[in-house]
């Protein structure tokens, strides 16, 4: 163990279900350890201007089932800045915080990993994304969540399109990643799904609709917002040109996916994350992200968790299995 007596939690970026049960476990492994937890309002802007409050077991009690994140969250342009890097760092002196824990996305570690190498102070990040775009994990905070609430949103627009024998194209987040519209896509029957690793493209949706069944009452279409063809509207157009026969509605989802309850998978990972994090800064880890793989807690340097230029890849046995089930 070393002489680290304070420890800083704050959330960024994107919000996402389970970042409750990440401070909670940050504060209550803080405390079993008899250590100081600060926490930190407002991300990395929170951070520069010293927005610091104490926590203790009453602060994060009755959270774990809570969406949102009770430290709030926010961008924060100052912090891109060696300047703005410069006053957070000395507001955690000034704070006698000596190490700090950020919950949050690849902006988030990539911030963390510029403060880091830049003063020489310990930092450990949760990796707290619906997006589960991260390197170093099976499964981030928040991914369980989203992909069950889009498949309950689906459920119900699939009555509806049964009902009406619409054909519905349902818009999900993932501007750089499609691994929300993928896992949900097969969990709700889709007949196709656009995702920015596959460029299935508007040929090949086409291509998928003529194939499919001519007999079904409904079909279903789900498209990650990053996707080449450019969204559900760009899609919906095209098809109404190509398909004037079809009834085509357009859903995009949207925050409701950032929302809500955490499932159970989503809250025991992120108390697991929580107070492996805790564990990991008191033994000198620092760069980087606590991670499961292979039920297996791990460490992934910051610099190999976040996504830089690169699109996680998609394995083929994932993109066959869609087209085996879309028949």
């Amino acid at each position: 163990m070393n002489k680290i007596k304070n420890i800083g939690v704050l959330t960024s970026g994107g919000d996402a279900p389970g970042m409750n049960a990440a401070i909670r476990a940050v504060v209550r492994a803080g405390i079993y350890y008899d250590l100081k937890v600060t926490g930190i309002l407002r991300g990395y802007e929170g951070l520069i201007h010293g927005d610091f409050i104490e926590m203790d077991r009453k602060s994060v009690a009755n959270i774990i089932q809570r969406g949102g994140t009770i430290l709030k969250t926010a961008r924060s342009d100052a912090f891109r800045t060696r300047a703005g890097r410069e006053q957070a760092y000395e507001q955690l002196k000034s704070h006698e915080v000596d190490a700090l824990i950020v919950i949050g996305g690849d902006g988030t570690f990539t911030g963390a990993n510029l403060f880091t190498s830049e003063f020489d102070f310990p930092v450990v990040g949760l990796p707290g994304t619906i997006d589960n775009d991260l390197q170093g994990t099976d499964f981030t905070i928040g991914y369980d969540t989203a992909i069950n609430t889009v498949v309950n949103a689906v459920d119900k627009i699939r009555d509806t399109a049964e009902s009406h024998d619409r054909l519905f194209i349902v818009e999900v987040m993932g501007r750089d990643s499609g691994l929300i519209a993928l896992r949900s896509g097969i969990g709700v029957g889709a007949e196709a799904i656009l995702i920015p690793e596959a460029n299935m493209g508007v040929d090949g949706l086409i291509t998928r609709l003529e194939s499919g069944r001519k007999d079904k009452s409904s079909k279903i279409v789900v498209v990650a917002e990053g996707d080449e063809v450019g969204g559900a509207f760009n899609v919906g157009e095209v098809l109404k040109q190509r398909f004037p026969n079809y009834d085509i509605r357009i859903s995009v989802l949207g925050h409701i996916q950032r929302g809500g309850k955490p499932s159970c998978m989503d809250r025991v990972l992120a108390s697991r994350f929580g107070v492996a994090a805790v564990e990991g800064v008191l033994h000198g880890q620092t760069g980087v992200m606590v991670g499961q793989v292979n039920r297996e807690i791990v460490f992934t340097p910051f610099d190999h968790a976040i996504k830089h230029i690169d699109v996680q890849e998609v394995s083929p046995a994932w993109l066959k299995l869609v087209e085996i089930l879309s028949l």
